[in-house]
């Protein structure tokens, strides 16, 4: 067991995604002046309303933006290793746990979800107008590459994050791209539509 601070928050941080934070709260500043100062790691956690999720996913700060006056920061995460939380701990400023790194129960992907997921993606990236030429999508860990570029909500990476098997990951997704370019492209059409001829037939 190893026991690191946490950060909860209403985000979801898979494996190898990076992203921004403000960092203005005393009890995270110090949280991450310590992370900073050891070159250590703290744990982002699923905050929503009514629940504290118990997966998250551990953080390394790879970059300070902004320092003020105050001691706020601005500064870019970075995805490490997932974990479950075993036990909360006291003794900090900020909320603290033991928590138990795991893997996938399955490991490697089937090449056939692969490709099915990289087409799905390059189809919603056309809907939307966007270049499919430009994302890169390597062959290793493609579900986090993904659900790192396309904003799924908190909700499914989640789901995603929890799930102990790469394929189960690539098929989520899968039906969740398809889903989205469908709307994308629904969406699209109205807009053509209410254009040319000023009203919007039944689909």
């Amino acid at each position: 067991m190893t026991e690191i601070g946490l950060f909860p928050l209403n985000l979801v941080l898979v494996p190898s995604e990076r992203v921004p934070l403000h960092i203005f709260e005393d009890r995270y500043k110090e949280l991450i002046a310590e992370c900073l100062e050891g070159e250590g790691e703290f744990g982002l956690l699923l905050a929503e309303k009514t629940e504290l999720h118990m997966v998250g996913t551990s953080a390394a700060v790879i970059e300070v933006l902004n320092r003020y006056e105050d001691g706020r920061l601005d500064v870019v995460v970075e995805g490490r290793h997932r974990f479950r939380v075993t036990r909360i701990t006291e003794g900090h400023p900020y909320m603290s746990a033991e928590v138990q790194s795991f893997e996938d129960d399955e490991a490697g992907a089937d090449p056939a979800l692969v490709s099915t997921c990289k087409e799905s993606l390059e189809r919603l990236a056309s809907a939307a107008g966007t270049d499919p030429t430009a994302l890169e999508i390597s062959d290793e860990n493609v579900a986090w590459q993904i659900a790192s570029q396309v904003d799924f909500g908190a909700e499914l990476k989640q789901q995603l994050l929890e799930m102990r098997a790469e394929n189960e990951r690539l098929q989520r997704l899968a039906d969740a791209l398809e889903e989205a370019a469908a709307l994308v492209t629904a969406q699209r059409e109205i807009k053509q539509r209410a254009a040319g001829n000023g009203k919007v037939d039944h689909l």
